[in-house]
């Protein structure tokens, strides 16, 4: 879209090869984005109608303050069930990173509680919430999410690898129970690994980055899932495929949390679209009885009627 809107010339380059130079006006971006890909990319994911089952995550009065002192989330109260997806719309610096924070163990709650299936994790170590059922994509994949120097099998258990699978008696690792798994999840993933799961994770493109991490998460069969900015920085292929990954999860039962900056995103996968705005949730509607446009204004504070 950004060439689309700025751009007269546009020269395709994939896997190191020069593809063509088109004329921006001539082509669409179904088109362009074939050039990039080699094959038909589909912008809209197709999302089969399903009814959510009982709440997982319960957000009830949260309110959190930053590493400086200032209060980002107040008194939000929000719950997503099974087999739901609920996006976060909103512009950035609106309290986002700081409510991820408190739900993760990053941050301390200031006041209110998060629970998962009714038990309170507010006050729980970080390991404790993912015992607990708890999944998080980072919106920082290289910061948050990976260890750029280490392998993939090494990655691919950075949140169980105390594991009876992958730890001994005497706490020595089973290099061969990590890489035969990152192997299984590289197959099933489609993770693109020159030396397989010897590969550095810093190696890896942004895509295939986040498709291991996507792996791990969802290989660790959480309770709810935490999606950040998933397909900030990829490919519109590898943006195809982790769209697709998330919905499959959504037809499996899981309870999906989605925060995003890109509204075509956040429309075409969630269920329902919780508008944050300085920190307060100002409408939760369904994502069916809404239009972008309705979540632009809301974001900039105009007032839309809430429709759940």
């Amino acid at each position: 879209r950004e060439i689309k809107a700025v751009a007269d010339r546009c020269t395709v380059l994939r896997r190191g090869k020069y593809i063509g130079t088109v004329e921006v006006a001539d082509i669409s971006e179904g088109d362009l984005a074939e050039m990039m890909v080699g094959r038909t990319v589909r912008f809209e994911i197709d999302k089969p109608g399903q009814e959510p089952g009982d709440v997982v995550l319960k957000l009830e009065n949260v309110s959190v303050k930053d590493h400086l002192g200032l209060e980002k989330v107040s008194n939000l109260t929000l719950d997503v069930h099974s087999g739901e997806i609920v996006g976060i719309a909103g512009v950035d610096g609106n309290g986002q990173s700081e409510l991820l924070g408190a739900i993760t163990g990053l941050l301390p709650l200031s006041g209110g509680e998060i629970y998962i299936d009714d038990r309170p994790i507010g006050n729980l170590t970080i390991r404790e919430r993912i015992e607990a059922g708890l999944g998080y994509t980072p919106e920082d994949r290289q910061r948050y999410g990976l260890v750029a120097d280490f392998t993939i099998a090494e990655n691919a258990v950075l949140k169980n690898y105390y594991d009876p699978r992958y730890t001994g008696r005497f706490g020595i690792l089973n290099n061969q129970a990590m890489h035969d798994e990152a192997e299984a999840l590289i197959e099933q993933f489609d993770i693109r690994a020159g030396e397989g799961s010897h590969t550095k994770a810093g190696s890896l493109s942004g895509g295939n980055q986040q498709k291991v991490i996507v792996a791990r998460e969802i290989s660790l069969k959480p309770k709810v899932l935490i999606v950040a900015q998933p397909t900030r920085g990829l490919d519109v292929g590898a943006i195809e495929y982790i769209r697709k990954r998330i919905i499959e999860e959504r037809s499996r039962g899981q309870a999906i949390l989605l925060v995003s900056f890109e509204l075509d995103e956040i429309m075409n996968l969630c269920d329902r679209i919780a508008t944050i705005s300085k920190g307060t949730i100002v409408a939760v509607n369904r994502s069916d009885e809404v239009t972008e446009r309705d979540i632009g204004m809301m974001m900039a504070g105009s007032q839309v009627k809430e429709s759940v």
